[in-house]
């Protein structure tokens, strides 16, 4: 088991995420509240099934899949995309197709958590520190 499957993280700060929300198509009200939120976060294995768990205030979202196999999912922000997932060393690849294609890496150390999320010409990204 990888040393990062079942421990939380808190988000710390975040670059360029109110950028990434406008090439979505995410609305001010939406863009103010995303910006003003920290989410944490926890990525649970169970057998060949892997849980992301995103917890906040302003609302918990939940994803299951298994690597490699396409899923549908609704993002936060109530796109219906398809959604692949796959894990390369400590980097969990989370490729979302729909209107607007996104690819959101996530990179677990024991320590820490940077996702790096990319929506067009918009990149951001979220540091996280274990809790």
């Amino acid at each position: 088991m990888a040393v990062f499957e079942g421990k939380k993280y808190k988000m710390e700060k975040s670059e360029g995420f109110d950028d990434y929300m406008k090439a979505l198509g995410v609305g001010i009200v939406l863009r103010k509240l995303g910006n003003s939120i920290s989410p944490t976060v926890e990525l649970v294995k169970n057998g060949d099934e892997y849980t992301f768990n995103t917890l906040s205030t302003f609302k918990n979202t939940t994803i299951k899949f298994k690597l490699g196999e396409e899923f549908t999912e609704e993002t936060v922000d109530g796109r219906m995309v398809k959604s692949v997932c796959t894990l390369e060393g400590n980097k969990l690849i989370h490729e979302q197709k729909g209107e607007k294609p996104t690819t959101i890496v996530r990179e677990f150390t024991e320590t820490d958590l940077t996702a790096t999320m990319t929506a067009g010409n918009a990149k951001c990204v979220r540091y996280y520190k274990a809790i």
